[in-house]
């Protein structure tokens, strides 16, 4: 595995846990999510916990401090990692709503996907989730990594077992996110993204 030295810092990634419903296996797939990325050298992961912020029910005219607590989250990360559930072949309305919070602090940066659901892995709201995100010029990553809830891939608590499968998912995943993450990360520094 490739790391960074001191002239290439770590890639500031920031995972998004994306329910908020009560009782969800969100936080301890992104748990086992944080346990698999925290050996690696090359990232400085930092949790945005959706369930930790307290959202408008309507889009306000104004920004609230709420929603400016999560956009500067997605300005300072370089790449991200969405942790989201399948619900009836899509994301969560939670997560689309955050995602609509920001713009530009999302352009000319990558993300991959840990998902989960009932039977499909959560590859439905992936897809939902990619043309969303191409609409905001990210760029997402080929692999992912999903858990089916109905398997055997989480024990009866919702915790996440961790196969063999999930786990080099996980690092091709993460390795992708690097490689486009350090990339554009230059890119912009090198000159503005034009949209």
């Amino acid at each position: 595995m490739w790391t960074t030295t001191d002239a290439v810092p770590p890639l500031r990634v920031a995972m998004i846990i994306g329910s908020t419903r009560e009782g969800r296996v969100g936080g301890a797939i992104g748990g086992w999510f944080v346990e698999h990325a925290r050996g690696r050298g090359d990232i400085a992961l930092q949790v945005v916990d959706l369930a930790d912020f307290s959202f408008p029910d309507r889009y306000p005219h104004e920004a609230t401090c709420q929603m400016r607590r999560f956009t500067a989250e997605i300005a300072r990360a370089d790449a991200f990692v969405v942790v989201t559930p399948e619900y009836t072949r899509s994301f969560p309305a939670s997560l689309k709503q955050a995602i609509d919070y920001a713009y530009d602090e999302w352009r000319a940066k990558p993300a991959g996907f840990v998902s989960y659901g009932c039977g499909s892995e959560g590859v439905y709201a992936i897809e939902q989730l990619r043309a969303v995100f191409t609409e905001l010029h990210v760029v997402t990553m080929r692999d992912s990594v999903g858990f089916n809830l109905l398997g055997d891939g989480v024990d009866g608590g919702g915790r996440p077992r961790g196969t063999d499968e999930q786990e080099r998912a996980s690092t091709a995943m993460l390795d992708q996110l690097v490689w486009w993450g350090l990339a554009l990360r230059a890119a912009r520094a090198a000159r503005p993204y034009v949209a």
